[in-house]
């Protein structure tokens, strides 16, 4: 766990390296945000299916993504990581949210090439992984700035994430004692996104986190469950967030599960057909 007061800001710092199982994967949209730094051959995203794949040497700042990512994975791989609350990398953008929203940049664009290139040199010379990620973790608790509106934003985003999604809004600018007008604003400085969008997030995933793929799925009780209004308005949320039909989507899980039985990122990313 990340030290104070990085832990209300991260989930966890994260090392990856060898081959990863399978060169490309899709990755959902999910109520968090993600900071890479790239150790090894550059990888290759692809932001949304209209958009061209880009290369990404020194690694990626991904805000909270509204549509789901391709990841192209070197063989081998090596990176450090952070995955991010959602509102977590404000503190460390010298921009606002909304200008990286479903726009990965490199994390030379965000913290500059001499930065960047030290810390890289000095991630690659640590003495195993958990020096690599103290050093990350000091590298970051060096780069914290003050962020206005951030007790708020967080605020209101840990009361959605509790609920999993399943509030009223206007209840929250109400608890918050702020105008919808200035609550949506912050939240799009901060995250990226508004709290209708961030709560349609955590709603999904919590959705489909729920669902076994090992068993048998009634998709109109899993959809009333849910609280959507019926199940083709459930299966139009499905495609908008992973570009799939939720039966596609569980075959993909399933062949997951069958190739790569208890591997760690079974229940979310999914293979690049």
């Amino acid at each position: 766990m990340p030290r104070p007061p990085l832990d209300g800001l991260i989930d966890d710092l994260y090392y990856l390296e060898g081959a990863p199982p399978y060169a490309r994967l899709t990755l959902p949209p999910a109520p968090s945000a993600l900071l890479i730094v790239n150790l090894g051959a550059p990888f290759r995203i692809r932001a949304g299916t209209d958009i061209e794949t880009a290369e990404y040497a020194d690694g990626c700042v991904i805000t909270m993504p509204t549509r789901a990512f391709e990841f192209g994975y070197p063989l081998p791989t090596r990176s450090v990581g952070v995955h991010v609350k959602p509102w977590g990398l404000a503190p460390f953008l010298p921009m606002p949210a909304a200008e990286l929203c479903d726009r990965p940049v490199t994390v030379e664009q965000v913290w500059g090439r001499p930065a960047v290139a030290e810390l890289r040199d000095r991630l690659a010379a640590a003495d195993g992984p958990h020096e690599m990620l103290t050093l990350l973790e000091q590298e970051l608790l060096r780069r914290l700035c003050e962020t206005a509106g951030l007790g708020l934003v967080r605020h209101t985003s840990s009361v959605i994430a509790a609920a999993s999604g399943a509030v009223a809004i206007g209840d929250l600018n109400l608890a918050a004692g702020v105008s919808s007008t200035h609550l949506a604003q912050r939240f799009k400085e901060l995250i990226g996104v508004t709290p209708k969008r961030l709560a349609r997030t955590y709603r999904f995933t919590a959705t489909v986190f729920a669902i076994n793929p090992a068993e048998p799925i009634d998709w109109g009780d899993v959809a009333g469950r849910a609280g959507y209004f019926d199940q083709a308005h459930f299966g139009h949320e499905f495609r908008a967030f992973t570009g799939l039909t939720p039966t596609r989507y569980i075959e993909v899980r399933r062949r997951f599960l069958r190739e790569h039985p208890g591997h760690v990122i079974d229940g979310w990313p999914l293979p690049a057909d």
